[in-house]
């Protein structure tokens, strides 16, 4: 357990720093939340460094539909047994073991305190909280039946999760299949090739079309001249993400990925395919 040092302000607005001891600086600020109105940054004594690692953690952690699942279980269980809400936010926040996903859920505690309804707090965090999961939402709290609906949406996103597993079990041994033919590909061409190359070219001769090909091709991957095709892919691949953050590109891009054979029939039963949201990164 690190000693951390929090920005904190009293209710006279008066700054100072605060000395706690906990696990991170998420843990920290949590701490000191209930004796300060207003918490700022949370660093760790004894680092010369100026670096927010939490904040680093946060942006390389995804939500995934299994955290979303865990989360409106426990939740959906807390709210029928008529624990509050903003408690239930505050305890699952502290429970998660997500960074992005507590971050979220502190910020919507939060304004949820300051009297803003739980969907309209959950609707500002789209990374965490999709269209459909804030109307779910705000339908429960329209009708009084929050925990109902929570319940449902956790049915919904396990049995999503699940679904997701099974895929990724069944795709996972042609893509470890498929990466092995590609790198024993790639290292026949740039090593093995190159040794035949020199026989061949001791012995004189035109050579077939193919064996040809495959000399140049080889001889290309081991000069800067490589740089060039794969700048000239990289360009496009970032042209064709920016393209799909666009309402017309992300509608026309996924009508014809909705068409592929095979491929469009597991994008339209599995959330969030893999390829899809490298796009949308």
């Amino acid at each position: 357990m690190a000693t951390y040092v929090v920005e904190v302000q009293d209710s006279q607005g008066k700054r100072t720093k605060e000395k706690v001891k906990a696990q991170s600086p998420v843990q920290a600020q949590q701490l000191l939340r209930g004796k300060y109105p207003k918490i700022g940054r949370a660093k760790a004594t004894g680092l010369d460094l100026d670096i927010d690692f939490s904040s680093i953690e946060e942006r390389l952690t995804t939500v995934g539909v299994k955290d979303k699942a865990v989360f409106s279980r426990q939740f959906a269980a807390m709210v029928n047994a008529g624990v509050g809400i903003v408690r239930c936010l505050g305890v699952l926040s502290e429970q998660t073991d997500n960074a992005k996903l507590r971050k979220v859920l502190i910020s919507v505690n939060e304004e949820v305190q300051q009297g803003v309804n739980l969907s309209d707090a959950m609707s500002k965090h789209p990374q965490c909280f999709d269209k459909l999961y804030v109307s779910m939402v705000e339908a429960g709290e329209a009708g009084g039946v929050l925990d109902e609906v929570l319940d449902r949406i956790a049915k919904l996103l396990e049995d999503m999760a699940r679904l997701q597993g099974q895929i990724k079990s069944a795709m996972a041994y042609p893509v470890a299949v498929g990466l092995f033919a590609v790198a024993v590909f790639l290292g026949m061409t740039i090593f093995l090739i190159p040794i035949f190359a020199g026989i061949f070219q001791d012995l004189g001769g035109e050579l077939p079309a193919l064996t040809q090909f495959m000399l140049d091709l080889s001889a290309l991957l081991r000069s800067p001249r490589v740089l060039i095709p794969v700048g000239i892919i990289a360009a496009v691949v970032f042209g064709f993400r920016q393209y799909y953050k666009t309402p017309a590109g992300r509608l026309q891009i996924d009508a014809l990925i909705l068409k592929i054979p095979v491929f469009g029939d597991l994008i339209k039963k599995t959330p969030s395919p893999a390829f899809v949201g490298f796009l949308a990164l």
